[in-house]
């Protein structure tokens, strides 16, 4: 049986982590899994349990979080009209699939490896955050065939090796080939229950690994997943109120500097020696 004192500090730690997640996920309409998994990462180091599989429990943890999160965003932007689901279905074969390969990607990476990755995509999500622009455009319509195949197959493994919904991906893609922002947000919200769905499963059936947090089945761990979606359904509609007051634009830079000093710590981390 673990240590109750430990229990304790380590909930204390995920509801704070979830509480911050879910403000900035209802303030900047961006999915918690881009702090989830960061802060994870610190708090089960924290708490002793750095391992070289780590990164893969961070992972695994956040995409389970974002079934929850998915659904309930989908299910909000539904009843506005906003999903297109032509799109979604148009792209869940490839999301699937990428995601699948991700998963076994990430079983296959140290957290060094895993650290390095998540470091270089959030330096590219970052800078598009503070300098993309929702006039850019790459066609008028979206590609099908193999060019929609390759797309959303590369945003479902992406997004496994990050951790996180299809947002941070999926918006500038669908929105780069005319889809309104609008539109393009709501509908890559079902992304993430593509891509997380197929993964979580595959590290749900993986091995645990030796130095894992507690309650952790497969790659997931239990505690982190339940409190992380108690607070962040609590926190994200107070961050949601507290945007209609703020310049959303100057929050989203804001943002976007923080976490390039998040992925630029990453990227310490994993190339220390």
């Amino acid at each position: 049986m673990p240590d109750p004192m430990l229990l304790l500090q380590m909930a204390a730690i995920l509801v704070a982590l979830g509480a911050f997640a879910g403000v900035l996920a209802g303030l900047l309409g961006v999915g918690g899994g881009i702090v989830l998994v960061p802060g994870f990462y610190y708090a089960f180091t924290a708490l002793g349990y750095a391992s070289p599989e780590l990164m893969r429990i961070c992972l695994a943890t956040s995409l389970a979080t974002i079934i929850v999160t998915s659904a309930r965003s989908v299910a909000s932007h539904n009843r506005k009209g906003a999903v297109e689901w032509g799109v979604l279905k148009g792209w869940a074969p490839g999301l699937i699939i990428g995601a699948l390969l991700g998963a076994v990607a990430v079983s296959l990476l140290n957290t060094r490896s895993l650290q390095a990755i998540f470091g270089v995509l959030a330096l590219i999500v970052a800078l598009y955050m503070i300098f993309g622009r929702n006039h850019w455009r790459l066609g008028s319509t979206l590609p099908k065939g193999p060019a929609c195949w390759s797309l959303s197959g590369g945003a479902g493994f992406l997004s496994v090796l990050m951790g996180i919904g299809g947002g941070s991906f999926g918006v500038p893609a669908l929105s780069l080939f005319g889809l309104p922002i609008h539109r393009a947000v709501a509908t890559a919200a079902g992304f993430g229950i593509l891509i997380a769905v197929p993964s979580v499963i595959a590290f749900l059936l993986g091995p645990t690994p030796d130095l894992a947090p507690p309650f952790t089945l497969g790659a997931v761990n239990g505690p982190a997943f339940l409190l992380t979606i108690c607070t962040t359904m609590v926190t994200a509609p107070l961050g949601a109120a507290l945007a209609h007051r703020t310049d959303a634009a100057r929050l989203k830079r804001g943002f976007g500097v923080f976490l390039i000093l998040v992925a630029l710590n990453m990227l310490r981390k994993a190339l220390l020696v």
